[in-house]
């Protein structure tokens, strides 16, 4: 588990539900302080460029965005857009995790540049082992790019 302490995953998603049962989930792969929830595209921006309310925060890149698309102030897309065209942020492997089965938002998620689309389970138990599938792969057996500041 020790080389799972760095791996930040940063959750953008409007519903506190939705947060609260994927911060449960991915708690299996480490610490739930590794998971920062934002709920709204704008705040998530000024985290990922230290600024507002998070110009104090820890620098470095989250190991694994988790991205909602719809979402008030900055939708999904567009934020999905701004991270995939930053030369920063664009290696960070972004997942969309959204209740939206649109063929237009699946289609436009991986033009931007999504690592990947996943519809959020109705259903409990699947919505949890939907999330620890995604922890699986992402936190224990995908290998991040570090940046280099």
């Amino acid at each position: 588990m020790d080389h799972l302490v760095n791996r930040q995953v940063l959750l953008v998603d409007d519903s506190m539900d939705d947060a609260e049962l994927a911060i449960n989930a991915l708690s299996a792969y480490g610490p739930v302080e590794m998971i920062t929830v934002i709920h709204d595209g704008a705040a998530a921006v000024d985290y990922l460029q230290c600024r507002g309310v998070y110009a104090g925060r820890a620098s470095g890149n989250p190991a694994l965005i988790l991205l909602d698309v719809k979402m008030p102030k900055v939708d999904g897309l567009e934020l999905l857009g701004a991270i995939k065209s930053d030369e920063k942020l664009k290696t960070i492997p972004v997942v969309m995790l959204t209740s939206s089965r649109e063929q237009s938002d699946i289609v436009s998620s991986y033009r931007l540049g999504s690592n990947g689309y996943v519809v959020k389970p109705m259903v409990f138990t699947e919505f949890v082992e939907t999330m620890r599938k995604i922890g699986a792969f992402w936190l224990k057996v995908n290998e991040p790019a570090h940046s280099r500041g």
